[in-house]
């Protein structure tokens, strides 16, 4: 559905990495990217894009909105300690560079390189 989604809350601005609908699901999936390791406040910023998307986006007969951080490293005690207490659908991987290297020559091409999403993350952090 997008990317780089602008939620505006009060008078700040909040940008969702990636946006999707799974139609089979009947729900939206908020997709942050982490170039760095994983840092509990990410979770909170997740929840907090879950919440918002459930409040302005979703029909009511959707399912509430599932999350995925995606971070470079991650450290699954914390991973479990900042998941622990929330309600919402929420999950967090670990992205590796040789994901790319087993991709078929002829998708290459189609999708950004590790680098390029590297570079566009670092000033998110």
């Amino acid at each position: 559905m997008g990317r780089q989604v602008h939620l505006e809350l009060g008078d700040s601005d909040f940008y969702l990495d990636l946006l999707f609908y799974h139609l089979k699901l009947r729900c939206y999936v908020v997709i942050e990217l982490k170039a760095g390791k994983l840092e509990s406040g990410h979770v909170s910023q997740l929840g907090m894009y879950l919440n918002v998307v459930d409040d302005v986006l979703r029909h009511p007969d959707d399912k509430p909105a599932i999350g995925l951080l995606l971070v470079k490293q991650k450290n699954k005690l914390i991973a479990e300690y900042a998941l622990r207490g929330y309600s919402k659908p929420m999950g967090i991987a670990e992205w590796e560079t040789q994901t790319t290297r087993t991709l078929p020559e002829d998708l290459k091409p189609s999708l950004p390189s590790i680098e390029e999403i590297e570079k566009e993350l670092e000033g998110k952090e």
